[in-house]
């Protein structure tokens, strides 16, 4: 989740769109509203809107798609130095992931102003025009131009990325109180409440999940469903996976050579969360780079949850997913 400012509508209008959304009240000086069936901070909303009226995709864009504090961070890396991997060899000192935070290399869509869709997003030098961007929006919420099979963005692909649901949860509650989002830290009983009512950034995250899962079932050539944990668990076989997706498929050669563990070294937490760039706080941004980088372990919310938090995420997860043969 990062800040930024939308200009596409003048501070007037934006307040009247505001207005008539339904709105939660996380704290007194931090809202969130209701569009189009999820929550989202006001910067997100007017974004998402520009996106929906004047986004055009190219049919070889690739969306990296996940809720937030799901491994989007990760994800952005790995995407850049797959795309990369000849003009930037993962193993060159000048690799722009020494230099530059995965966040400004694969910017979010709907915080991109609409006048630097394409500037904001050259990313993939090896491969002729293709754009990289990375999003939070739920399937319904993307601009109907990417999903829409009949049309030029037929070749569009979508890679979404999810993780498991208390995991989800406990990093996303100390990202919020690890940056200048609210006026005091949330305690973690009143962080859960709106979680679970789906009153959280960008939820309920099962109906992200569930729109982008059922997606994937229908047009396995367009989305690719992968999961923190696997990726976590079997890194080269999720990487090479990924890799053949997006037309992009390791040859041989690259496999023998170590290729792919190099990219992973590149991109792996231990590596990137030393980086001098993702270790800065920029003057006037209230998220820090250091905040995307908290630990990543799988499993890490039974440190913090108690056994009726645990279960009760648990029975929402479940009931959810029960008819659509997901688990997480």
């Amino acid at each position: 989740m990062e800040p930024a400012e939308t200009k596409s509508q003048p501070p007037d209008e934006q307040v009247d769109l505001l207005s008539s959304l339904p709105s939660v009240r996380v704290q007194e000086s931090y809202l969130l509203y209701q569009y189009q069936g999820f929550w989202y901070p006001p910067h997100f909303v007017q974004g998402i809107i520009n996106c929906q009226q004047q986004f055009q995709p190219r049919e070889n864009d690739i969306f990296l798609v996940t809720a937030p504090k799901s491994g989007t961070t990760w994800f952005r890396a790995l995407l850049f130095a797959l795309m990369n991997r000849k003009t930037h060899p993962p193993q060159s000192p000048h690799h722009p992931l020494l230099h530059k935070t995965p966040s400004g290399l694969l910017p979010l869509l709907e915080m991109v102003h609409p006048s630097e869709y394409d500037s904001a997003a050259c990313n993939s030098l090896d491969s002729n025009n293709t754009r990289i961007f990375s999003t939070h929006m739920p399937l319904a919420t993307l601009p109907k131009s990417i999903t829409d099979n009949s049309s030029t963005s037929s070749n569009c692909k979508i890679v979404y990325l999810c993780r498991g649901i208390k995991d989800n949860f406990v990093s996303f509650f100390h990202f919020i109180n690890n940056n200048n989002y609210l006026h005091s830290p949330i305690s973690l009983e009143d962080a859960f409440e709106l979680y679970c009512n789906g009153k959280f950034v960008i939820g309920p995250v099962w109906d992200q999940i569930l729109g982008y899962w059922k997606e994937s079932l229908e047009s396995p050539h367009k989305v690719l469903f992968m999961k923190y944990e696997d990726m976590k668990i079997e890194p080269r076989i999720q990487l090479t996976r990924l890799a053949r997706f997006l037309g992009n498929p390791f040859s041989p050669e690259e496999q023998n050579s170590g290729l792919i563990d190099q990219i992973l070294s590149l991109c792996s937490f231990d590596n990137l969360s030393k980086l001098k760039v993702n270790n800065i706080q920029e003057p006037g941004v209230p998220v820090t780079s250091k905040s995307f980088f908290r630990n990543g372990v799988v499993g890490d919310a039974k440190n913090y949850l108690s056994a009726d938090m645990v279960s009760r995420l648990d029975q929402i997860t479940q009931e959810k997913f029960r008819d659509y043969n997901l688990s997480l």
